[in-house]
């Protein structure tokens, strides 16, 4: 028996092994984002669908649950002629102005004593306490508290607020200094790293995706926070507007307020989510 003259000949029957294409991460990325949108507008014709059919068959009385068309008619007229002491815009400018003070104080205060907890146990012990028992109580407890001492203008309204979101990001930041791999730690110590180089190339940016979750946290409370603190002790704002309303059973009205606050907060999240692209593309792929 005889070989052939190219040793490659003998190999030609055997099959290669079926491949599975892979879709470039890219590719994949945007495939099931596009899925992720397609599911949540379905959702959410889905129930607009069901709120269009409710009202037109009686299923709830206006008073309870007011039609589209004239929740829509409601928002024309409060944006042309305004409602309670002020226009919608005015309104929507007042607490969104209220709630953009607030994150910023919470971030300036927050991520560096976040930090500070996550690196030195000293600082951990001393303020993960007082931290953590005025965060687990319910805001309007010591919303009164605050009106006493600070009185019922603006100053109560954005210390509440900020207090809202102090919490959530400075604990989001400790955690995310606590999540640095020591490995990581350790190898840019062994390459000659500073202390300074260590912070700013290694632990920063390694407890980044940890900080912009906790600003997301803080979005959500400060919102919360903001319809109570004005339901209580404010001249405008969304929430107030909401409150006079329902003092009136204007519930067309009190879902233009609503309606209005969930878009806010729709927009606060688009933003964070556009944060964590520019910031942390990493996240999620390693």
């Amino acid at each position: 028996m005889t070989l052939a003259a190219d040793p490659r000949a003998v190999f030609t029957h055997v099959q290669p092994a079926p491949t599975t294409r892979r879709l470039p991460a890219n590719r994949a990325g945007k495939t099931v984002s596009s899925g992720t949108i397609l599911i949540s507008t379905v959702t959410l014709l889905a129930l607009f669908v069901l709120w269009l059919v409710a009202t037109q068959l009686g299923w709830a009385t206006p008073l309870f649950l007011p039609s589209p068309a004239e929740v829509l008619t409601q928002f024309q007229a409060v944006a042309v002629d305004g409602y309670a002491d002020g226009t919608l815009l005015q309104h929507t400018l007042a607490s969104l102005g209220r709630i953009l003070v607030a994150l910023c104080i919470g971030v300036l205060l927050g991520v560096p004593l976040g930090l500070l907890m996550g690196l030195n146990r000293w600082v951990r012990g001393t303020l993960s306490v007082p931290i953590g028992l005025y965060w687990g109580l319910p805001p309007l407890a010591y919303l009164p508290l605050l009106i006493i001492w600070l009185g019922i203008g603006e100053s109560s309204k954005i210390v509440l607020l900020s207090l809202s979101t102090f919490a959530p990001i400075c604990f989001s930041a400790q955690a995310g200094v606590r999540s640095v791999p020591v490995e990581r730690i350790n190898a840019a110590l062994s390459l000659g790293a500073t202390r300074l180089q260590l912070f700013t190339n290694i632990i920063l940016p390694s407890a980044l995706p940890e900080i912009l979750t906790g600003l997301r946290i803080a979005v959500a409370a400060g919102l919360s926070c903001l319809v109570a603190a004005e339901l209580i002790a404010a001249r405008s704002g969304l929430g107030y507007m909401i409150m006079s309303a329902a003092n009136f059973l204007s519930t067309d009205v009190v879902f233009v307020g609503l309606i209005l606050i969930a878009a806010l907060a729709f927009l606060f999240a688009t933003g964070m989510r556009w944060l964590e692209r520019k910031l942390v593309p990493w996240k999620g792929k390693i």
